[in-house]
């Protein structure tokens, strides 16, 4: 699917034109936001419509009141999907969440272009994801010494340990996502945070992604050494998010 995905990416980016203007936003850091979270472990609360495993998550999908609802129960970051093909996002609603909110917004696509980088920064974006399947080493470090360039931080998402191994010959990220997610069957195993964070370098604060669904998990990730957890699926089909909010925290301090 990683393999389809990509190949579409290329023909998007193949049309896509140099941005002419920057949205002016102030930025926001995600770093800092994990850094100096409330919880014991940082919430990025995901704006997702849809997904390639799963079909259509939330039906009465509104991106920017879904986003306000995040950020009125406190989420210290917001993740938004805006690849259209695959995850039936759009660029602009990240855009119109960042007008709409005052936390961090980090772009979740398939950036495997510096062009895409631009793109990003021009739509208002703070952070963006970079996918190590999707890169090589060389190719990851390049895009993520042009986002420093940018002024946007990067999540370096790894799924492997060796996609981990690799990413760490190659340059040493500010902040690191584990995802728990099968590339190959789509399962997802919270084992997997378990086994890689044990080679993530102590300076280095990480994410813990996908299968995150019970204040259990979180805890199980928290243990294992995660500063943050990003969350999607289990919020989205929430008809009450403040509630989903509080029940997944709700072994930790209050907010």
């Amino acid at each position: 699917m990683l393999d389809k995905i990509l190949e579409v990416k290329r023909t998007e980016i193949a049309k896509l034109l140099k941005p002419e203007q920057v949205v002016q936003q102030q930025h926001r850091s995600l770093i800092n936001a994990i850094k100096n979270r409330s919880r014991e472990v940082a919430l990025i609360a995901e704006v997702k419509k849809a997904s390639p495993s799963k079909g259509i998550i939330r039906t009465d999908f509104e991106p920017v009141e879904i986003a306000k609802e995040y950020a009125a129960s406190q989420v210290d970051a917001i993740s938004v999907l805006t690849d259209q093909t695959f995850f039936q996002g759009d660029p602009t609603y990240l855009t119109r969440i960042k007008a709409a909110v005052n936390v961090p917004i980090l772009r979740k696509d398939f950036i495997i272009e510096p062009i895409q980088l631009e793109e990003s920064k021009a739509i208002g974006a703070d952070a963006v994801l970079l996918i190590a399947a999707a890169l090589s080493g060389t190719k990851a470090k390049e895009l993520y010494e042009y986002a420093q360039h940018l002024e946007l931080e990067v999540l370096v998402e790894v799924h492997t340990v060796d996609e981990l191994e690799r990413v760490l010959s190659c340059f040493t990220p500010d902040l690191i996502g584990i995802n728990n997610r099968n590339l190959e069957t789509f399962e997802t195993n919270l084992e997997n945070t378990l086994k890689i964070a044990q080679l993530v370098p102590n300076d280095i604060p990480f994410v813990s992604e996908s299968g995150i669904h019970t204040s259990t998990d979180v805890q199980f990730v928290k243990k294992a050494g995660a500063s943050a957890v990003l969350v999607g699926e289990s919020l989205m089909k929430s008809r009450q998010i403040s509630s989903a909010i509080t029940e997944l925290f709700r072994k930790q301090a209050s907010i």
